[in-house]
């Protein structure tokens, strides 16, 4: 069967007064009808950057897509016409992003916002769609949802504004639902819920899934395979629980010591990663972790390496065996 989504070799820059910011740097990857994919690395790394350049959502300028392919459902996103494109965007793929209060339109009420897509996209009546939109603010848990289509945003908390937000991803039933770091501003209570909500929306609508996070500990329990970003590049990409317990890149062995464990080795003091990302408008010329990395070799400093298969749908860009303790 072949991907729901597959990505191939993206790349996507931003002109800035000091020139030119490197942000996706040929980033591939795939996603399976049903499949749920974890993007995780920190700030800066190109997690949402690269999944609003498949939106095709880069504010043009500063932004730009500079090259790759973006196959959807046996067409490439890049080539559509902008109206084409905003047909898949909310009807084919939806989108929940950071903050919702950014996103929400403070001056249109909550019901008023889920109902247009359904209008536009699916031809609903302007009752029919107010009634699916109180059927999809119950599926997303809003207590009394028929009283609360005429509230507006600022009247709905941080965690109901968010499940606001995923039933308007979800009105029209897209086959792929992209989520933007939707649990950073929440609390650890609600980050729960919400995690449990679209894992209960995946299983009962068999969408497809990608999550994009800095937080490890989120993605354990949610996705399938995971992506690890870091300077614009893809380095490493494993199912969830072979990257969790046999990490092969060192910036993956360093994101996964700095989670607090509740396991044997729960008294072991946490792992930081020492140094700070690169400067993605002058990034290094070789590996651009190495400045950071404790086993970086001549050759680290010199050449970027690709992803390499290292095991079972397992792959890892860099130069050393890490896993065998270092050596070339």
């Amino acid at each position: 069967m072949p991907p729901l989504l597959d990505v191939r070799e993206i790349r996507t820059e931003f002109a800035i007064h000091d020139g030119t910011v490197k942000a996706v740097n040929g980033v591939s990857l795939h996603v399976d009808p049903g499949e749920t994919l974890g993007i995780v690395g920190e700030s800066g790394s190109g997690k949402s950057v690269s999944m609003l350049s498949v939106m095709r959502l880069i504010q043009q300028p500063p932004g730009r897509i500079m090259g790759g392919e973006v196959w959807f459902l046996g067409r490439d996103l890049l080539t559509l016409s902008a109206e084409e494109m905003r047909r898949v965007r909310g009807a084919q793929i939806g989108m929940v992003f950071q903050d919702p209060m950014t996103f929400l339109n403070p001056v249109m009420t909550i019901g008023r916002q889920i109902a247009e897509p359904l209008q536009e996209h699916l031809g609903m009546s302007k009752r029919q769609a107010r009634e699916r939109a109180q059927e999809l603010l119950d599926q997303v848990g809003i207590p009394s949802a028929a009283s609360r289509l005429d509230d507006y945003p600022h009247q709905f908390s941080g965690g109901m504004r968010q499940r606001a937000m995923i039933a308007m991803a979800l009105s029209c039933n897209p086959s792929l639902l992209i989520a933007d770091e939707p649990t950073t501003a929440l609390d650890v209570t609600i980050q729960a819920q919400i995690v449990e909500l679209v894992k209960r929306l995946r299983r009962e609508t068999g969408m497809a899934v990608i999550w994009i996070t800095h937080d490890l500990g989120i993605i354990a329990g949610l996705a399938d395979r995971v992506n690890v970003m870091y300077a614009g590049y893809i380095v490493e990409t494993a199912p969830v629980v072979e990257l969790y317990t046999n990490p092969r890149h060192p910036y993956t062995q360093g994101l996964l010591g700095s989670l607090p464990r509740l396991d044997a080795r729960e008294r072991q003091s946490l792992v930081s990663i020492r140094g700070v990302p690169p400067d993605m408008v002058n990034p290094p010329h070789g590996c651009p972790f190495a400045p950071r990395c404790a086993y970086t070799a001549e050759r680290c400093k010199q050449e970027n390496p690709v992803l390499r298969l290292v095991g079972m749908d397992h792959s890892s860009a860099c130069w050393r065996d890490v896993a065998a303790g270092g050596g070339a």
